[in-house]
């Protein structure tokens, strides 16, 4: 199972990853599991300076962007 983790302090932009990333996991018919990491310490700790970010498993795979449904399906389904 994935466990797709969004970093962000709850701006739109971070709202907008958390349904783009959900939508594409479902898509991709795998098992996840959705985080929501507002502590900004936690998010500076993961190596973040821009938000919204996306990690999957603990290991940040962008930051300060929101990808595309085709580029955000390509990395969910390539995270180990």
């Amino acid at each position: 199972m994935k466990k797709i983790q969004i970093l962000g302090m709850g701006c739109p932009k971070c709202a907008r990853l958390y349904a783009a990333a959900e939508s594409a996991a479902k898509e991709l018919g795998i098992e996840y599991q959705m985080e929501k990491i507002a502590d900004i310490n936690k998010i500076t700790e993961m190596g973040v300076m821009m938000t919204p970010a996306l990690a999957i498993n603990d290991d940040v795979k962008f930051a300060g962007k929101v990808p595309s449904a085709e580029e955000l399906k390509k990395i969910i389904s390539e995270a180990e």
